[in-house]
Order: structure tokens, then sequence, then C-alpha cells
């Protein structure tokens, strides 16, 4: 009897003891937050280690919102338990460099990169360029779309789909800059062709894909991935083209800063670009070449051809944008 009631006890101690050692095990590991994809994140990471057997890696992969509300709570708590983030949330970095939580660090990798991001100071540092194109489902558009006029065509009439800009960051920074390049007539031509507003990004091509949309509004990788499974989708890209960077950034205080510095370089480096960019990506690198099955325009090509983003204003503006938008696509 005196062992069986013991027996939880010993059971909660053995638990506790596991969870101790796995806590002191995760202090010497690098520990990266990001919003990439598995396969991309866990590319990366079986290289980086490979390269660098002294340095032990984990990561955890989930959209930035999550990511970034997890963050606000170890705030709160005390301590931030990632060394390194790694999202396409322009904005999210803008403000964590505003709130003094970023390690500015400027890798040797730099030089051989594009940098698209406006008053660099190594806070954080773009290592991949998310484009979006016009993803189409190759059974109902017979031709590809040339332009982004081409979706108030009557081919497209009540069957083109943008994700939610309130729900998606990425659907958000491509409507500020569709409509800063075109107006809000733009949007409101749209809507008058019986656009459709979605939720997700990756929801909208989904439909597409279904043949619920005839076309939506789409990221590179989530539309390529869909025709690698056998998808009758099309990519196509007008003459203005939009890119968002994908930034990574060091914690400031992080205790693994000399390994964050090498992830960031390896991240940066031919190796760790050509990972990016067999993902269906463009890399940050000229000197990496991006497989011709993606049909993705070159990197000097997208950044020449690209919308440029007034990434303070993006921020200072959300809200009166998104609710422009919604207020347009409920008419």
């Amino acid at each position: 009897m005196r062992l069986t009631r013991m027996l939880p006890v010993f059971v909660g101690l053995a638990v506790a003891a596991s969870l101790t050692a796995t806590a002191h095990a995760a202090d010497d590991t690098l520990f990266v937050y990001t919003s990439m994809k598995e396969s991309l994140i866990g590319g990366l990471k079986e290289a980086f280690v490979k390269k660098h057997p002294e340095i032990k890696m984990d990561h955890q992969s989930a959209g930035a919102g999550k990511l970034m509300a997890k963050i606000a709570a170890e705030r709160e708590s005390g301590k931030i338990l990632a060394d390194v983030l790694w999202t396409s949330e322009v904005p999210d970095f803008y403000q964590l460099k505003k709130e003094g939580l970023l390690m500015p660090y400027v890798s040797p990798e730099t030089k051989a990169t594009i940098n698209p991001l406006p008053d660099y100071d190594g806070s954080f540092t773009a290592v991949r360029l998310g484009t979006l194109g016009i993803a189409y489902n190759t059974r109902f558009i017979k031709e590809a779309p040339k332009s982004w006029e081409d979706l108030k065509k009557p081919a497209y009439k009540g069957a083109f789909g943008v994700a939610n800009p309130a729900l998606s960051g990425t659907a958000y920074m491509s409507v500020a800059l569709l409509s800063k390049q075109f107006g809000w007539e733009f949007f409101e031509g749209l809507r008058k062709n019986g656009a459709k507003m979605g939720k997700g990004s990756g929801q909208v091509v989904d439909d597409t894909a279904s043949g619920d949309l005839v076309a939506s509004l789409g990221v590179d990788y989530i539309t390529l991935d869909k025709v690698g499974k056998g998808a009758t989708l099309g990519l196509a890209y007008p003459p203005e083209v939009l890119v968002i960077p994908s930034p990574i950034a060091i914690f400031k205080g992080s205790p693994h800063a000399d390994a964050a510095k090498k992830f960031v370089d390896f991240v940066l480096s031919k190796e760790g670009q050509t990972i990016i960019a067999g993902e269906g990506t463009l890399p940050v690198r000229t000197d990496v070449e991006v497989p011709a099955k993606f049909g993705l325009p070159a990197v000097e090509d997208a950044m020449k051809r690209s919308i440029k983003v007034d990434y303070p204003d993006l921020i200072a503006n959300k809200e009166a944008t998104i609710k422009t938008f919604t207020d347009i696509m409920k008419k």
C-alpha cells in the first residue's frame, strides 16, 4: 500500500526531472521561430548542423501572427526563448526594432546579396524574396493573364479571389501595394467584375485549384506546391511584380548570439540560398539559379519590376487600408 501511494510521487519526480533535463538540454540549443514551411526550414537545419556539428539547433514553425503573440507572452514572463526570428511580416521587424529587441548584425555574406530593405542597418536582413502573381486554373483560363487589368475581363467575372488582408499579412501588403500603384479604383473595378474576398492566402489558391475560383492573388511557393502535386494551375506575373521580403533577425540578449550569427551567415550563403531557391521562391543572391521548372522571374528582374514599398507608411495606414478594401469588397 505504501509503495502504491508513493508511486505518483516517484512518477511526478521522474517527469519533473525529465522536464528539467530537457530544459537544460535546450539551454545550449539555438532556437529559431519561423513561419517558413517545414520542408524549407527542415532542409536548412539539416545542412546547417552538418556544416556546424558543434551547434545544436531546433525550431518552431507557425504563422507569423502566432509567433508574435508567443513572443509577446514571453516578454511578459521576462524572457524571449527564441534566438532568431524569420517570417515574411516585414512590419513586425520594424516594430521589434523600434522596441529595441533586435541585435544588429551585418553578415559578411550580404555583399553578395540584393537588399530590398530601405535604411538597412543590420537589425534584420532579407534572406528570401516572396513573390505574388496571378494564380489561375488552366482548365478555365486558357491564355495566361498579362496584366493586372486583365482581371476585369469577362473570363474572371465572379471568380477572382483575394485573401482577407485582416487575416493575412501577405495579403495586406499586396493590397496596400496594388492600391498605391493603381489607386483604389483598381479594386473598385475588380469588385464590379465580381471579385471575392477569401480567407487566408492558401485558401484562395486552394479554391482556384478546385475550380471554385478561376484565379486568385497567389503566393509563389503556395501555388507551385499545388502544381507539383498535380493541380491545374499556372502562375502569371504582370509587369508590376509584388515582391515581399522575408527578413531574419537575432534577438538582443540571445545567449547563443555567435551560433545565431553563423545561422544567418549560412542562410545567406550560396548553399543556403540554393536550398531556398529549390523550394520555389526567390533567393536574395544573383549567383544562385532558380530551377527553371518553377517559371519564376530572375531575382534582378523581379526587383527591377517590383512595386516600391514605403514600410513606415504601410504600418501607419494598416487599419485604414484594410477598412477601405473591406468596404469595397462588401459592396
